[in-house]
């Protein structure tokens, strides 16, 4: 038995604005809670005219305030770019708002191409250690919620009836023994990363430092009423991973992008390579088979499913053909 949730990076339409992304976004999220989605999240992206999510803190809100049951949250915050306790703030504003809807997830990635990064960094001394903000923003959440808080720290108000739910986002064993070790639950992004091997090798380092607690599996999935329509509009999507110099690499969604990056990043040379998106297409009911094979192969109970950028409508009748079999089997 699982759950889906489903993680939205609001596309931005060719030939429209941001404005019918957001909308699209909104809608998609109406969608979900009339259908029996357990959560939705909104992505953080920046500097990117293909995605218009860049403060999910507010998309959170507005679809907080125009849905009255699903959860809501980050998929995720990327905290580098933060103060730990500005975060902290912002999420018990929201969690007192919408008491018990409101998750918080936590990304490791800049989400966005150097320039970008620079400017959201710009007024620090120094890069971040992820680390030592992670455990400053715990610290921030558990204050707001103490019996007797911690009077050498600052509350990050308003104290909300209870925090939102955690949740750290990462592709690699050392991000599932970080969530293990604070406390919150891991979503490992095989959206992302698709790697067999490091899958099973992060699941299970998330179980056994947990303490048994499954992780969520985030995946790009896309379903048709045929399966040869699935496969073509699949087909057209394309991901260009940028290797640096310096040894970094990353994936974008078009080559000047990846081109931007190695130019940003001042990179004498690189190389890009074109592949194909990790993303389940097929029918209902082939998604739910190998959804159902994830869930007892690692144990997992809930899966994120990310609808990829084929257009608002196509988007749309998948979550609804996905949510037909796990309403009645498996939520």
């Amino acid at each position: 038995m699982y759950a889906l949730s489903l993680l939205d990076k609001s596309p931005v339409p060719r030939g429209e604005s941001a404005v019918a992304a957001l909308s699209n976004t909104v809608n998609l999220a109406k969608k979900a809670e009339e259908l029996g989605y357990r959560r939705f999240w909104v992505a953080e992206h920046h500097d990117s005219a293909e995605l218009a999510s860049s403060a999910p803190e507010v998309l959170v809100s507005w679809i907080l305030a125009n849905t009255s049951r699903i959860r809501v949250g980050s998929g995720g915050v990327m905290l580098q770019h933060y103060s730990p306790y500005k975060v902290a703030e912002v999420f018990n504003l929201l969690s007192s708002l919408a008491p018990g809807r409101v998750d918080l997830g936590i990304g490791k990635t800049p989400g966005g191409l150097p320039r970008a990064t620079a400017a959201l960094q710009a007024y620090r001394a120094a890069k971040p250690d992820f680390e030592a903000q992670f455990a400053d923003l715990r610290a921030f959440l558990d204050n707001a919620v103490a019996s007797q808080p911690d009077e050498t720290r600052p509350v990050a108000g308003p104290r909300p009836p209870v925090t939102a739910d955690r949740f750290l986002l990462g592709a690699s064993p050392d991000s599932a023994r970080l969530a293990a070790a604070y406390g919150w639950n891991f979503v490992f992004a095989g959206h992302l990363n698709g790697d067999p091997e490091n899958l099973r090798i992060s699941l299970e380092t998330f179980r056994r430092e947990s303490g048994g607690k499954p992780a969520i599996l985030a995946l790009a999935a896309f379903a048709s009423e045929s399966a040869a329509h699935a496969a073509a509009q699949v087909s057209e999507l394309k991901v260009f991973k940028v290797f640096l110099d310096n040894g970094q690499s990353v994936s974008l969604g078009r080559r000047e992008q990846a081109e931007e990056f190695a130019r940003q990043a001042g990179a004498k040379e690189y190389r890009i390579e074109e592949r194909k998106p990790s993303v389940l297409h097929g029918t209902a009911e082939s998604i739910h088979e190998e959804l159902a094979r994830l869930s007892k192969l690692y144990g997992v109970e809930e899966f994120i499913l990310e609808p990829p950028a084929v257009g608002a409508d196509e988007r749309l009748a998948s979550v609804e053909l996905l949510a037909r079999k796990p309403l009645s089997a498996a939520a």
